[in-house]
């Protein structure tokens, strides 16, 4: 059997074999993508809250890791530890090789490493080179092997983990409710990300989602602290009054857990058409004794009062869902804010995108037709800050940003 330590071996060596073709100075002088480091936090985030401890019921046979319960088998996250690795070890030194050779590429057509190129045209170019596809190939193994790792241990553990979710279903200090009979949209029928299952398909989907986008923020993502960055990067009515926040398309509730510890005093929920996504966020909530409301409903379809909402947002969900989904809920967001609140949807930057290079463009491809990104394309196209605008927001796209890097979308409903 190949143990950890020879399989980073052969990483090792691959990396060596797709880097040295690269490797002179000539080489090394022409431009190349920069490595993945997209995810940018804040360095003033407060520390994680003190858990409630014993909560009935409730297992961490192996304690906790501030807001993150750490996996009961130290194999299971060796195994989970050794993939993060081997996807950082894609994202940086497999794509800077494969953004070398994409430019290489273009060079012996005659083309700029900087010119824009249409996808059609960037993806005929590259889809077949062997280095960009060792890149593609070794990140999507990754996430493959990282979904299969936690599914394997939430389905062979399924008892177990089933009752620790029951055992807190009606145990505060917030809510939960469930709609099994809820009317999925049919945008949620897709795996994003190739989750298995999806958000809706699977009662162990919060389990699931938890642990693998930890791994695939490579660490970034400690301690909750993109959500963290977000919801205190946020910002607040010109009144400055905030009693009632929403967070549309909760997952697992990371933003609005963060919400409730910057607004303590505030009425927070979390909305989602996942069913085990928010009962799984509710879990966490109770561990860690907030008071955060978690619901399975439809962002576009609150079923909340009209102008209910003091601030409501979400965190990269707009681009997880169609066109006209997106339209649907950016009204639905109007009618629940209150006159002078504020909807801002944290997400892919759309006023200054990165550069449509061949390289780029391919990426963005294989990201959605690869990692099931159904709607990203779609999302860029879209028109959203005329969907705002329309909606009848005063937008401004000139700040704060929430999240660094991502775009901003600060939409205040006029009083």
């Amino acid at each position: 059997m190949i143990n950890r330590r020879s399989l980073m071996g052969l990483f090792a060596g691959a990396a060596s074999l797709v880097a040295a073709p690269f490797a002179s100075r000539a080489a090394q002088q022409r431009t190349a993508p920069p490595a993945m480091g997209f995810f940018e936090t804040r360095d003033d985030l407060p520390p994680p809250p003190k858990t409630t401890g014993n909560v009935p019921g409730t297992l961490a046979p192996r304690g906790r890791n501030g807001r993150m319960e750490r996996l009961p088998e130290i194999d299971l996250e060796s195994r989970m530890d050794f993939l993060m690795s081997v996807r950082t070890f894609a994202n940086q030194t497999l794509s800077q090789a494969a953004g070398r050779r994409a430019n290489d590429i273009l060079a012996s057509k005659g083309i700029s490493p900087d010119t824009e190129l249409p996808m059609q045209e960037a993806i005929a170019l590259l889809q077949d080179d062997p280095v960009v596809s060792a890149r593609t190939r070794t990140w999507m193994s990754v996430q493959q092997l990282s979904w299969n790792n936690m599914k394997a241990e939430c389905e062979n553990n399924a008892d177990t983990y089933l009752s620790e979710m029951e055992a807190v279903d009606n145990r505060g200090p917030g809510t939960l409710e469930l709609n099994p009979d809820l009317e999925m949209p049919d945008y949620t029928r897709h795996e994003i990300h190739i989750q298995p299952g999806g958000y809706v398909g699977n009662d162990f989907a919060g389990h699931m989602y938890d642990y693998g986008t930890n791994g695939f923020y490579t660490g970034r993502n400690d301690q909750d602290a993109l959500h963290m960055t977000a919801a205190f990067g946020l910002p607040i009515p010109a009144d400055g009054k905030i009693r009632r926040i929403l967070d549309l398309g909760t997952g697992i509730g990371q933003l609005a857990m963060a919400l409730k510890e910057r607004f303590p005093d505030a009425e927070v929920w979390g909305i989602d058409v996942g069913g085990p996504m928010v009962r799984y966020g509710h879990l966490r909530a109770v561990e860690r004794g907030l008071d955060v409301n978690f619901a399975q409903r439809l962002a576009e379809d609150t079923r909340f009062p009209d102008n209910y909402f003091d601030l409501v947002t979400s965190y990269i969900m707009l681009h997880e869902v169609s066109p006209q989904g997106t339209k649907d809920i950016v009204n639905e967001a109007y009618r629940i804010t209150r006159p002078g609140g504020i909807f801002y949807p944290i997400d892919f930057n759309l006023k200054n995108p990165f550069p449509r290079t061949a390289y780029g463009q391919y990426r963005r491809w294989w990201d959605h037709r690869w990692n099931n990104e159904v709607w990203t394309i779609k999302y860029r196209t879209n028109g959203l800050q005329d969907l705002v605008r329309a909606a009848g927001f005063d937008l401004n796209e000139e700040g704060p940003v929430a999240l660094p890097r991502f775009g901003v979308m600060n939409a205040t409903k006029p009083a």
